[in-house]
């Protein structure tokens, strides 16, 4: 599980202290990180001369993979914070940046292990907590997850980005009310925050309180008027209202702004379908089979509209999908049959031989002779 909003952002100011593992030959010529042009980019691009004259110097290496990371150019971080650990495999900041740059290759097992380096190493602070609370979430591990993410909370009570990531928590296992507790919490030390916003949004739908729901959609849109998933929840509630017009609106604009918007993509064929304009459901059901391959329904949909459209192979391909991931299903074992007797009729037609035409009865009296 990935979000837009994925971690605050992290200081590099926490380097400050790291210096060479070993003596240099030229004078030390550290930058001065607040006199440097802004942008994680720019920033690190300013550590290449430093390094080029220190290219021992672990703490610049460091540096530059921190700001690397920040400007999301991954692997470069990642070579960056290797070669600082080259130099140097003490300091626990240096494995927490390589946790960090694990994380955001989504490598969940590597990214715990440098963690747990870091840890060993003597690191501490609410960000390797959040950060390994966070990794946990996205495994699925929800009671590591709670736990990091409560000693988060313990070294900063206030820490929105845990408050959030507990909520999430919650909500995957089910806990409804504390999900939401958590959630405005976060949202009470963030209130800018649009992916808070479309959490809040999101669940307040799933539990029918479209209310609740349009409240915070509309409130995250007017500061983020780009962001899909808030059009998604914007629509979602005019939806459960029982406005299917204004929700494909909706719909529509999440579609347009982001193509991977699954969601929005199968509320628009699931309208379609229901109207029985089956070649306008059948796009929406493949762009979302295709990010959501097990989306219930969609699968049925799409086949069905394939065989109304009299579209019989693509059917069929389809038909086949549901048997192998329902092999006791006797309705669509049946479907493939049935098709694929449909596709032979033409070929045995063809190969039967032709019927000879009945002659018609003689008139009057037949020929001498008979």
């Amino acid at each position: 599980m990935r979000f837009s909003w994925l971690l605050w952002p992290l200081s590099v100011t926490m380097l400050s202290a790291c210096g060479s593992s070993e003596p240099t030959e030229q004078p030390d010529v550290m930058v001065n990180i607040a006199t440097v042009q802004s942008g994680p980019k720019i920033q690190a691009d300013e550590l290449d001369g430093a390094i080029a004259r220190q290219p021992r110097n672990a703490g610049l290496y460091a540096r530059r993979a921190a700001f690397r990371l920040d400007a999301g150019q991954t692997a470069a971080a990642l070579q960056d914070i290797n070669q600082a650990l080259e130099l140097d495999d003490s300091p626990g900041e240096f494995y927490f940046i390589k946790a960090r740059a694990l994380r955001a290759q989504n490598t969940l097992p590597a990214a715990l292990a440098a963690a747990e380096e870091a840890s060993r190493h003597g690191y501490s602070s609410p960000e390797l907590n959040l950060l390994v609370g966070e990794t946990n979430l996205a495994a699925r591990r929800y009671e590591a997850a709670l736990d990091h993410l409560d000693r988060t909370l313990q070294q900063e009570p206030d820490h929105p980005a845990a408050l959030f990531y507990k909520g999430i928590a919650y909500a995957a296992t089910a806990d409804t009310v504390q999900a939401l507790n958590y959630l405005r919490a976060s949202l009470s030390r963030d209130p800018r925050q649009p992916e808070i916003l479309h959490q809040l949004a999101f669940l307040s739908n799933a539990y029918r309180l479209p209310a609740e729901a349009a409240t915070y959609a509309a409130r995250g849109l007017r500061l983020a008027p780009g962001y899909a998933a808030l059009w998604y929840d914007y629509g979602r509630q005019f939806e459960l209202q029982n406005l299917p017009d204004s929700a494909a609106r909706r719909y529509s604009r999440a579609v347009q702004l982001d193509s991977t918007q699954y969601r929005a993509d199968y509320r628009l064929a699931l309208m379609a379908y229901k109207q029985r304009k089956y070649a306008e459901a059948v796009p929406h059901l493949q762009r979302a089979l295709r990010r959501a391959p097990r989306l219930a329904g969609a699968r049925q949909m799409l086949a069905e509209s394939y065989e109304s459209l009299g579209q019989v192979p693509e059917a069929q391909a389809q038909y086949r999908l549901l048997v192998a991931d329902n092999p006791g299903n006797k309705h669509w074992t049946y479907k493939v049959w049935k098709l694929g007797e449909h596709g032979r009729q033409p070929a045995a037609d063809a190969n039967r031989p032709a019927a000879i035409e009945p002659i018609a009865p003689l008139s009057g009296r037949p020929p001498a002779g008979y």
